[in-house]
């Protein structure tokens, strides 16, 4: 028996800029847009270390994946527990409002003409007990 590859969902960004997506070439080039103001305003040795940490975390920004997820997602991820509540606390919010059908006067008549339901006499369980009770005395 013939086996077939079962194809999966594959997400794939377009590589816009060379061999770099959008996302990857805005951390770099503004990473290097800074350091390039800084190689003008800052001493040499304060751009030189500014310029190694902005292109580091520039790179691990753009490149670096935990768990198949990106780090600015993971970043964002954090945060978002970071932030949010760790207790659930049960808020009443507002309740639905119940609609009502109305029902047109020609279907009230019409169950007006049903057949009543027969009215049964006592049922067979209860008058087991009432016999029961009755012989025992």
């Amino acid at each position: 028996m013939p086996q077939f590859v079962v194809p999966k969902f594959i997400e794939h960004e377009i590589t816009i800029i060379g061999p770099f997506t959008f996302k990857q070439f805005i951390y770099i080039g503004v990473a290097g847009a800074i350091a390039f103001v800084l190689y003008f305003t800052a001493p040499f040795f304060i751009f030189l270390v500014a310029s190694l940490i902005l292109g580091g975390i520039a790179l691990a920004l753009a490149f670096m994946k935990i768990g198949g997820r990106s780090l600015p997602e993971m970043v964002k991820n954090f945060l978002m527990f970071s932030s949010a509540p760790k207790i659930y606390l049960w808020k009443k919010g507002p309740s639905p409002k119940l609609i009502k059908k109305k029902i047109s006067k020609e279907k009230k008549e019409i169950k007006e003409e049903a057949i009543a339901p027969k009215i049964a006499g006592k049922s067979q369980l209860r008058k087991l007990s009432t016999k029961i009770e009755t012989e025992a005395k």
